[in-house]
């Protein structure tokens, strides 16, 4: 069966993130949402794998992730935000 994976890898809290800080400060608040007190940024990823069923698409793709270097485990996130079946 197909999978698809939804997945966000997100800047640890304690770990920089420029373009967050960027949107914040010169977007937001310069056109007067200065009530934002931050932003946080990512990458978005909707990944397509074949599997037996839910839990193994998710625990594959978080493997992929980790053994591909997809991200930083020191700095970064991975949160799964879904596994559905493909129609």
């Amino acid at each position: 069966m197909e999978f698809i994976v939804e997945i966000v890898l997100e800047n640890k809290p304690a770990a920089r993130d420029p373009v967050g800080s960027t949107i914040q400060k010169d977007l937001m608040a310069k056109q007067g949402y200065d009530m934002v007190s931050n932003v946080r940024t990512g990458q978005y990823l909707r990944i397509y794998v074949d599997a037996e069923n839910e839990q193994s698409a998710e625990k594959l793709v978080e493997k992929m992730c980790n053994d591909l270097r997809i991200f930083n485990p020191v700095t970064q996130n991975l949160t799964v935000l879904s596994v559905k079946k493909k129609n």
